[in-house]
């Protein structure tokens, strides 16, 4: 993996770790729908403007079905869920949770081809079980009453997450760039029916929420796609999921410094635990990720 990958990797991971830090300074003022309705909005027209740049269609016509559900189940569905969730819990709990999708996805794909988890992966997939059950089982103590509900939100939405993966891999081939373009307009669509039931905020939102707005539908949905897309380019879809391991550090770490989080020790422990559990669950290897260190290691 060469320098520029690694720190495309590295800011990839704040970005999306950034996304849950501005999800809570968001619905402290919006509601969820009205909020990843701007969110979805605002990667729309950003993604629109960098294809009629870059000269690249997403082809409405012929596969609009395809980003409909593609919309539903890798935007407009975790992303409500995440913000309906961050009303109660924490930004770091929330990177933590959404942390579990590759589990979900490993549980899934093993339901969907009718066949039994490997060894390993089931490991993987009791670890994260433990992981999850040491964090919300202590975090509830200490949150309001719903904080056991937004905490199953969190892991619907990292469920779904797995969901539009499974669909992704079995769906017709469509350039990666048309599938983030086009199911950000087909997110738009499917959440817009739900402002008819969101009020709008009683007073402007102050500059810092509005910025957090805007930091979360350009930087976290539209500039995040384009350089996730150009990794799985550049090194694979493999060493791409090293961002996953990525996004708790930087989402505990955001919480921390801007909201002032408290991070305990299950904290920590919990969040070991469950990305244990994923790499277990996912075959993954930070050898393969970093073939140098393979090399060091004299392996193959």
């Amino acid at each position: 993996m060469t320098t520029a990958s690694v720190l495309r990797l590295i800011f990839l991971s704040a970005i999306w770790g950034a996304s849950f830090l501005f999800i809570r300074i968001g619905v402290s003022v919006l509601e969820p729908s009205l909020l990843i309705f701007v969110r979805v909005a605002l990667a729309a027209v950003f993604l629109f403007i960098v294809g009629a740049y870059l000269r690249k269609s997403f082809d409405a016509r012929a596969n609009w079905r395809h980003y409909l559900v593609l919309g539903f189940f890798n935007s407009a569905l975790p992303f409500l869920l995440f913000a309906f969730a961050a009303k109660t819990i924490s930004a770091s709990l929330l990177s933590i949770l959404n942390a579990t999708a590759p589990i979900w996805g490993a549980a899934i794909g093993a339901a969907w081809t009718r066949s039994l988890l490997a060894p390993k992966a089931m490991i993987g997939l009791l670890l994260g079980v433990i992981g999850v059950a040491l964090l919300a089982g202590i975090e509830t103590r200490s949150l309001p009453p719903g904080g056991g509900v937004a905490i199953m939100a969190a892991l619907g939405a990292a469920f779904s997450y797995a969901l539009a993966t499974m669909y992704a891999k079995s769906a017709k081939a469509v350039e990666p760039f048309a599938n983030a373009h086009g199911s950000m307009w087909a997110a738009c669509l499917l959440i817009a029916p739900g402002l008819l039931f969101s009020p709008l905020p009683a007073t402007v939102p102050g500059m810092g929420v509005i910025a957090a707005v805007v930091a979360l539908g350009v930087l976290c949905s539209g500039v995040a796609y384009l350089l996730y897309f150009r990794l799985i380019a550049d090194i694979g879809a493999t060493s791409a999921l090293t961002v996953t391991f990525l996004i708790p550090v930087f989402g505990v770490l955001w919480g921390r410094i801007f909201l002032n989080e408290t991070v305990d020790w299950h904290t920590f422990v919990g969040a070991a635990i469950v990305l244990a559990g994923t790499a277990l669950a996912t075959g993954f290897s930070i050898t393969a990720v970093f073939p140098a260190l393979r090399e060091r290691e004299g392996v193959g």
